[in-house]
């Protein structure tokens, strides 16, 4: 990667492509699983709550493939363990009392540094660190936001009758039922686009690295390979595209560069079924000064 790329001290802007094939890439839990989609438009929606998600499964793998220390590369919102349990090991390893009355600002930031130098997604999308026994921690407000992925064209979700040969209940079986109905739903292919924004300024209070970048930018690149599921069909990273100014104030408002990747349906198709349906551009005429760019994948 090119050291402008995975500067910590500059902003970065980037653009994301994956696609899915005969798979769900993000369910609705109030809509019985449903792919989410914009229901004006038909665009296949997903959040980034569920990429954020993707991040921190794999990102703790990327570091240690990169040889970095894995011991600054741990999880803080991770499955099985409570929040308020590990926010309150940051007022025991600063010698803080928990629901203390009187916490000094020298000391909660003590604590929120001890909090972002261990958790790299607290260092990447910040947290709410106020809850339990810990009110005075606050909010750290992380410098990596990343928007909803959509697909460039409708999706149009399928619903799959499935039956397994077993009964969840042995009453069923002795009532002489052989066979239990279910459904799974699937996309049958979807281009999905996401943008997501670095800022250096923030990154200075949460002590984001090189090292952390170049992390990052690996889980993007490998994080749909270590998350396959039958569910989520075949998912695919298609392009990663970083757009780096000189400084941490930036050199181009975002949305003029970001309008600079396209991608467009190739000549006769009219309903994509593949990536090679699609064409990727990108227009690097003009560029504004200062501003650096690098296709990381595609």
């Amino acid at each position: 990667m090119k050291p402008q790329t995975i500067d910590p001290q500059v902003r970065h802007d980037a653009v994301m492509f994956f696609d899915v094939a005969d798979g769900n890439p993000n369910g609705d839990p109030d809509g019985g699983n449903r792919p989410r989609v914009d229901e004006s438009t038909g665009h296949g929606l997903v959040t980034d709550v569920a990429i954020k998600r993707k991040i921190r499964d794999t990102i703790g793998l990327a570091a240690e493939n990169l040889g970095y220390d894995t011991g600054r590369f741990q999880i803080f919102v991770e499955a099985g363990h409570a929040l308020n349990t590990r926010t309150a090991e940051s007022y025991k390893a600063t010698g803080l009392t928990l629901n203390a009355k009187k916490v000094t600002p020298e000391q909660a930031e003590a604590a929120r540094r001890w909090m972002t130098e261990r958790y790299v997604d607290v260092r990447l999308f910040g947290a709410v660190l106020s809850t339990g026994e810990t009110k005075a921690l606050g909010q750290i407000r992380g410098p990596l936001q990343f928007g909803m992925a959509r697909s460039l064209h409708p999706v149009s979700p399928v619903s799959h009758a499935i039956t397994r040969v077993t009964q969840t209940k042995q009453e069923d079986i002795n009532k002489g039922e052989r066979t239990e109905m279910g459904s799974k739903w699937s996309v049958p292919y979807g281009l999905y686009r996401v943008q997501f924004h670095y800022s250096a300024a923030i990154a200075r209070k949460t002590g984001v690295s090189s090292e952390d970048l170049s992390a990052l930018y690996r889980t993007l690149q490998f994080m749909l390979e270590h998350d396959r599921t039958a569910t989520r069909g075949i998912m695919t990273m298609r392009g990663l595209y970083v757009l780096s100014h000189s400084d941490a104030f930036g050199n181009a408002p975002a949305q003029s560069l970001l309008d600079r990747i396209t991608a467009e349906l190739v000549p006769g198709v009219d309903s994509p079924r593949q990536f090679t349906d699609y064409k990727i551009g990108v227009d690097l005429d003009d560029l504004p000064e200062g501003i650096t760019f690098e296709a990381l994948q595609g």
